[in-house]
């Protein structure tokens, strides 16, 4: 008989501890090979395909599109080496698709999702989070009691653990619309995936039990923890009560979820104004030996510059000079950390929201590799299917939002960077050149820096130094 595994959402990295399945790619009774990608996701951060590291077949899924999971959860079982669907798994087969374990421990038990105890099967030989490169040997796991639930009497033993039948996580279609069929107390099963649905209840002194879930099946997902902490005590908190028509409660408005990319950028400029005492100072220059430099380099040939790789290069420079700015702070152990390598950010607007891709080694490259890296980020960017990698490492940050037509702005540190820089438009202005009035190419440049990590004057240095450049790219030739 095949061995059947359970496989469980990996870690993907840098603290993620969620994320939202978009699209199944494989269907129960698929089979799969290892490594084979079996869903899309979407973190915080990316859309992530996730590869399978078992291969066989499929015998459940848990979760249905839309549903957000917890890192741990179940994702799918693998009847590892099988070619067609085993006997067994048959009845937890049959649904298409199922929710996974309330009981917030990421364990399957019944027909879909047992352990078999044989010998460890053959893995992926590629590492996720939480994976190694060969199937972990079986362990036994106890049944944990679910923690909202009611204390029994004091001394009385722990109630034995249902039978596989009874307690499998796995649903079976009987005609009725499936529901989780989860170890519970006597008064009811509280159908919550997430330990972090649990833990915001605990702390909120929230009964879940008193919440009708919005999620599949009842589902109670933390959204409906949130809107029964806001609304006031009843008898019953509805996931989601819809109201009157015409009515509109004093105070009441359209509430928008932060989750997502722009729950985690929300996170990240909360995290940087609280923590980083920063200053902004910014600086006008002459941009119109640059814009000059950049059409002649574009005229000769070969290919095309950005203006941005421009700016770029000029900011590698730039920090050469004053690597003050491209370091972090270490509170804990009260150290400044210095970074030799330049990791360069940069801020690009996509439908998903403002994201921060990350140009590696941005002092090694040359103008057309930049631009090359910049085009390649931007679109995989706008595509959505920028990875964790992609999005994280940065040292210092550009931020280019004259695009949106804005000629100055103070911008927010990207924590926990100790510096960026913004630039504005580019706009024809009045301007004193060669002693004389004329109408140049003026652009507004402004350096917000975390004040820990230098005093005004390396600043100030430093935003000098780009303003230079940007007026006379010939200071530049001197660190090519």
């Amino acid at each position: 008989m095949a061995q059947v595994l359970e496989f469980k959402l990996p870690d993907l990295g840098e603290g993620l501890t969620e994320a939202e399945i978009v699209r199944w790619l494989v269907d129960v009774g698929d089979v799969v090979a290892v490594d084979q990608p079996v869903v899309e996701v979407e973190t915080a951060k990316a859309m992530v395909e996730v590869p399978c590291p078992y291969g066989g077949v499929v015998t459940a899924r848990f979760g249905e599109e839309g549903t957000e999971l917890p890192v741990g959860a179940p994702l799918l079982t693998v009847a590892v080496g099988a070619t067609s669907m085993p006997g067994a798994a048959s009845a937890a087969g049959a649904a298409e698709s199922v929710p996974a374990s309330s009981n917030g421990s990421g364990a399957a038990s019944g027909s879909g999702a047992a352990r078999a105890s044989g010998p460890a099967a053959e893995g992926s030989g590629n590492v996720l989070v939480g994976y190694g490169t060969a199937a972990p040997a079986a362990r036994r796991r106890r049944v944990r009691r679910d923690a909202t639930g009611p204390a029994g009497p004091a001394g009385a033993p722990a109630p034995a653990p249902a039978p596989a039948s009874a307690s499998a996580t796995a649903t079976v279609t009987t005609g009725a619309a499936p529901a989780p069929v989860v170890p519970a107390p006597a008064d009811g099963p509280v159908p919550v995936i997430s330990p972090l649905v649990r833990k915001l209840a605990r702390e909120k002194g929230l009964d879940l039990r008193r919440l009708r879930g919005s999620g599949p099946d009842g589902l109670i997902l933390r959204a409906d923890v949130e809107r029964a902490v806001a609304a006031p005590a009843t008898e019953e908190v509805p996931a989601a009560a819809p109201a009157a028509a015409g009515a509109v409660a004093a105070g009441a408005g359209e509430r928008v979820p932060l989750r997502g990319v722009r729950g985690a950028v929300a996170d990240k400029l909360a995290r940087s104004r609280t923590e980083i005492p920063d200053a902004t100072c910014w600086v006008d220059a002459d941009a119109t030996e640059l814009m000059a430099a950049r059409a002649a380099m574009n005229a000769a040939g070969g290919p095309k510059i950005s203006l941005l790789a421009l700016l770029a290069r000029i900011c590698v420079a730039a920090l050469a000079r004053h690597p003050e700015l491209n370091s972090r702070v270490d509170m804990a152990a009260r150290e400044i950390v210095r970074v030799p390598e330049v990791h360069l950010g940069f801020a690009a607007q996509t439908d998903r929201g403002l994201v921060v891709p990350v140009v590696r080694d941005a002092h090694r490259r040359t103008a057309e590799s930049l631009t090359a890296e910049f085009t390649r980020l931007t679109e995989a960017g706008r595509a959505g299917t920028l990875t964790p990698a992609d999005l994280t490492g940065g040292t210092f940050t550009l931020n280019n939002y004259g695009v949106f037509g804005v000629d100055g702005s103070t911008p927010i540190i990207n924590h926990p960077e100790a510096a960026m820089l913004g630039v504005g438009r580019i706009v024809p202005k009045p301007w004193v050149h060669e002693g004389q009035l004329a109408v140049r190419q003026v652009v507004q440049l402004s350096l917000t820096f975390d004040h820990r990590v230098c005093d005004g004057g390396t600043a100030g240095g430093f935003l000098r130094y780009v303003a230079d450049c940007v007026e006379q790219p010939a200071v530049l030739l001197r660190t090519l």
